[in-house]
């Protein structure tokens, strides 16, 4: 499934809380600035200018309204609360009371805070993910968090967490491929052929040549110092380093090249699976 690389933490949190609000937060998001003042009293009952107020800010925080408006911590309601000279912040249990109310302040707050549906800004999210993927080490999760940090900082509402999470596995999938390919297009046939060739166990050797070239030299004798030699003399031979990988960030190709020193070569075989990737941590 999609979400299967998603933690359970990172599911339990999308779009909700899962503590109260720190007090920094709380004055970040659930401050009612002169705009949102006015809004919330133009509401003539007071639980509809708490209830409106509370899913003002919380949009702000979380991205998305709940669809509970009032399943809030406590604090929130408080907080919010003093700043309308409520002195019974319970009275909002009555905001839940009428639905069709609660969807049209949420009309009008996203029409208010600028807020954007997903599908208006989808492209926007999916260039960000793919910048990320082709100039970061970001893991699969680390983008979602990433992507989920951006669309509240660009008041984007989110969308439901199988359609982000999707997103983000597709574009990653998608950009990492171009990555390949772009390493792969510079490279003379040849020189593809001897690498493919590195994978492959000589007759009257234990090891692929690729696991031979790999291995350090830890003998620190005459013997040492030839075997290094010969190593580095076969690494060179094969002509990589004249390659044009210029089109590629250089964090890519270190995260290359640690693939080249630790992976199985069995993974990176034809017929051993999947091949080698750039960029495959959850």
């Amino acid at each position: 499934m999609a979400v299967d690389y998603l933690s359970d933490e990172q599911v339990r949190r999308y779009g909700a809380f899962v503590a109260d609000p720190t007090p920094e937060e709380l004055e970040q998001f659930f401050f009612l600035d002169e705009q949102g003042l006015v809004e919330a009293r133009k509401k003539r009952r007071k639980h509809n200018r708490l209830g409106w107020s509370v899913q003002w800010g919380t949009v702000r925080m979380l991205g998305t309204f709940l669809e509970d408006p009032i399943e809030v911590p406590w604090a929130v309601v408080d907080y919010v609360a003093e700043q309308l000279g409520i002195d019974d912040p319970s009275c909002i249990k009555r905001y839940a009371e009428r639905s069709e109310t609660q969807y049209e302040h949420t009309g009008e707050i996203r029409k208010l805070l600028k807020f954007r549906e997903f599908a208006e800004a989808e492209e926007e999210i999916v260039r960000f993910v793919a910048s990320r993927v082709a100039t970061t080490r970001d893991s699969r999760r680390e983008l979602f968090d990433r992507a989920v940090l951006h669309l509240i900082e660009k008041r984007v509402q989110l969308p439901g967490f199988t359609t982000l999470a999707r997103l983000v596995r597709d574009v990653q999938l998608s950009t990492l491929e171009e990555i390949n390919a772009a390493v792969v297009a510079p490279t003379p046939v040849h020189t593809r052929r001897e690498l493919i060739g590195t994978l492959e166990v000589p007759e009257g050797k234990r090891v692929s040549t690729l696991e031979w070239m790999r291995t350090p030299v830890v003998q620190l004798t005459g013997k040492g110092m030839v075997a290094a030699l010969d190593r580095t003399s076969c690494v060179l031979g094969l002509g990589t380093g004249a390659v044009d990988l210029s089109a590629v960030a250089p964090v890519k190709l270190a995260e290359l090249a640690s693939y080249g020193l630790h992976a199985k070569t069995t993974t990176a075989t034809p017929n051993g699976g999947r091949r080698w990737s750039i960029g495959m941590r959850r």
